[in-house]
């Protein structure tokens, strides 16, 4: 594959939990391993965010106002990067996107939608 593909969205209610996966691309198979990994989210009108991020070395961080609600993580040996989201907000809705830190434009993917509504 020749971009990020992302999945695991959909709607869920206020208060529930996702957990969004994301494939790298092959070409970057190879060294997966020593780049930072980020999931951003594009909300409708505005403009991409980066919410969180993982190092190469496994140190983490996020937007301050995720709250420590979602933990990233990756997997090393299957070149996959995780996002687990816990309590969801009505204003997590968005388009949620894997890419490197910073982020590579020739890898962004299609995205996976997460719509959070009662």
């Amino acid at each position: 594959q020749v971009q990020f593909v992302e999945s695991g969205g959909g709607l869920v209610q206020p208060g529930g939990s996702l957990r969004l996966s994301c494939a790298a691309p092959t070409a970057i198979a190879g060294s997966f391993r020593f780049l930072s990994m980020g999931w951003y989210r594009q909300a409708p009108g505005k403009r991409r965010e980066l919410v969180a991020v993982i190092t190469s070395g496994g140190a983490t961080n996020h937007l301050h106002s995720i709250e420590e609600r979602f933990t990233i993580s990756r997997d090393n040996a299957n070149n996959t990067v995780y996002l687990q989201m816990n309590s969801l907000k009505p204003e997590d809705t968005a388009v949620y996107y894997c890419n490197t830190d910073p982020g590579s434009p020739r890898y962004w993917g299609q995205g996976t939608q997460v719509t959070v509504s009662s």
